[in-house]
């Protein structure tokens, strides 16, 4: 799958961009493309991998359709996790949202199918599931534009494919860093509702989703990692045992496009979505199949851990993975 590839990752510098980056310098490609618009974590990055010659940086925006077509060159397999997607921050700049959730993402398809990738893998949200913010409607659409770039005349064998997640563990603007760094400053945390669940996944399993949806992708699925969910405040008791904090919080309601749960997979979904093991693969709808493997819409409402010795072996494992691709204060700050 990846001997002698080029990889194209969007979004390259972001959590999930380094990770996957991380994981794929175990593999035998031949170079990793990595295309970003922050200059000082390229650099960060650059130190972190010790100038590895298989990496290569490209500042750019894929709302630049010319600069995207540049780096499109001779590429193999495409990871598309370019985004904006702070729920707050789009909703108060939601075309803004747009130009990069949706116009960006419709240039990544265009330059995919011009250079004839081989398969392009998007990276989405439980947000885009029904959604009722300014984010997840704009990664709904972006959803909608990968799979149906299959069915495109002018596609002469571009896959292209989604993979879906919840909350990833201690990526950036995550929840769990920012408890923390609440509790640092010995700030009370806030929670929006106390009935408020979400899925948790490590950037492990994101990881391993991706890489699942990359072998097995023949166009048009959706891939789905099963993941536990919980309370968070349930996560904010566990951190401020973590932190040796007596557990406070205080309620300030739900922010402006939040839900009280995330769903995975919509009843609608239901009859195309086929259980493989720790994965769902919802197959598009062209493909006419029809499965019971799963009878109920998949949300965060559902498998709640309320075991707090388990989200604690969630967190630590978290904790774990995510030091190995650590990049955040980088040389670059140190100048």
């Amino acid at each position: 799958m990846y001997d002698d590839k080029i990889v194209l990752v969007t979004g390259g510098t972001g959590s999930f961009g380094n990770y996957i980056v991380h994981r794929l310098l175990k593999k035998s490609v031949r170079e990793i493309r990595i295309l970003s618009r922050d200059e000082k974590k390229q650099y960060d990055m650059r130190i972190h991998y010790k100038n590895s010659p298989k990496l290569r940086f490209f500042i750019g925006d894929i709302r630049d359709y010319s600069r995207v077509d540049e780096v499109m060159e001779d590429v193999d397999i495409v990871y598309q996790a370019a985004a904006l997607k702070h729920v707050s921050e789009c909703e108060k700049s939601p075309f803004e949202a747009v130009k990069t959730n949706v116009i960006g993402v419709q240039n990544i398809i265009s330059a995919s199918i011009k250079h004839k990738v081989k398969k392009v893998i998007c990276v989405s949200t439980d947000k885009a599931v029904k959604p009722v913010n300014v984010m997840g409607m704009t990664k709904a659409l972006q959803e909608r534009l990968m799979l149906s770039a299959n069915l495109a005349p002018e596609n002469k064998g571009t896959i292209f494919a989604v993979v879906r997640y919840g909350n990833v563990l201690l990526s950036r603007g995550s929840v769990v860093p920012y408890f923390r760094k609440l509790l640092k400053e010995g700030e009370t945390i806030t929670i929006t509702d106390e009935k408020m669940t979400r899925f948790l996944l490590t950037l492990e399993d994101a990881v391993d989703l991706v890489m699942f949806a990359t072998e097995n992708a023949t166009g048009g699925e959706i891939f789905v990692k099963k993941a536990p969910s919980a309370y968070i405040v349930d996560l904010a008791k566990v951190l401020c045992m973590e932190a040796n904090k007596p557990f406070e919080y205080k309620v300030i309601g739900k922010l402006p496009g939040e839900k009280l749960d995330e769903i995975l997979i919509t009843d609608e979904e239901l009859q195309r979505c086929e259980d493989k093991g720790d994965y769902f693969i919802i197959h598009p709808w062209w493909k006419k199949v029809k499965f019971s493997d799963i009878t109920y819409e998949y949300s965060s409402g559902n498998n709640i851990i309320r075991d707090i010795p388990t989200i604690q072996s969630l967190i630590a494992e978290a904790d774990k993975k995510v030091s190995e691709v650590h990049v955040e204060k980088g040389e670059f700050s140190k100048i």
